[in-house]
């Protein structure tokens, strides 16, 4: 019978849990990183004893950890962590840089807002190589790093879309809190932003287009605008990646065309 593993990142800490087929009896392992706020663990497909973790701090920044021994051990990629002046850790792993000029983006107040870089939401392995991470980072953005989180890029066709002026945070930041990669079609990738909505690019990540038809947010000026959804959370269909499955403010929703188009089941 084969086992499970289940990784648990929260406010005091990271935490890995494995069980058998049965997931009767649990051994936890655990905290890792105790008293820091872990917002995302994953594990890559390609290697099961990979697994990156984001670890955040109002305090001390952002640091990306990397296990190669499924969590016995876990080193931060790019170095360190080294201290600044200041006796902040700081480490290569940690520089998420926007590409070019940041811009703006909608403020709560309707005011246009510098984009800022705050924290990792999402981590995703890639499908091929353990050595290709994607991040979802708030302010939302979209970044890759293909030597192990030791140094990372932005794909930033996502941010520089034409709607991101009008992206707007939510109650909880504006994240990129979702990331999926497609096992049958390797150039598509589909992220969720709160408060901008869905997005898909078929291309790695060069372009990208709005997936949010159908979707209807009542406390929007425009209920079904083409971005400023609070979208909560996407998954896709384990044998089926053309079908997606939204959560979000109101709404349940599903699209069976990748996100071309999506209809309310509950």
């Amino acid at each position: 019978m084969s086992g499970i593993r289940v990784l648990a990142g929260t406010r005091k800490g990271a935490f890995i849990l494995t069980s058998d087929g049965k997931r009767k009896n649990w051994k936890v392992d655990g905290p890792h990183f105790a008293g820091w706020e872990i917002y995302h663990m994953k594990g890559s497909p390609v290697d099961q004893n990979r697994i990156y973790a984001s670890q955040t701090s109002a305090w001390f920044g952002q640091i990306i950890q990397r296990s190669d021994d499924g969590g016995k051990s876990w080193s931060t990629p790019g170095g360190g962590p080294a201290t600044n002046p200041e006796g902040m850790p700081m480490g290569e792993s940690n520089k998420f840089v926007y590409d070019g000029v940041p811009g703006t983006h909608q403020w709560y107040d309707g005011t246009q807002h510098p984009w800022e870089f705050k924290r990792v939401w999402h981590l995703e392995p890639s499908l091929q190589d353990p050595n290709h991470v994607f991040a979802g980072v708030e302010d939302a953005a979209l970044f890759q790093s293909k030597d192990g989180g030791a140094t990372w890029q932005e794909l930033s066709g996502l941010r520089k879309h034409d709607t991101g002026p009008k992206w707007q945070p939510g109650a909880g930041g504006m994240c990129l809190h979702t990331i999926l990669l497609d096992q049958k079609n390797p150039g598509r990738i589909s992220v969720a932003i709160s408060a901008a909505g869905a997005f898909r690019s078929d291309d790695g990540g060069e372009t990208w287009k709005p997936i949010n038809r159908g979707l209807h947010s009542q406390f929007m000026p425009d209920p079904t605008a083409e971005v400023g959804h609070c979208v909560h959370r996407i998954a896709m269909h384990p044998s089926k990646p053309e079908t997606l499955f939204m959560q979000k403010h109101w709404d349940v929703m599903r699209s069976d065309d990748a996100g071309d188009s999506c209809s309310t089941f509950t």
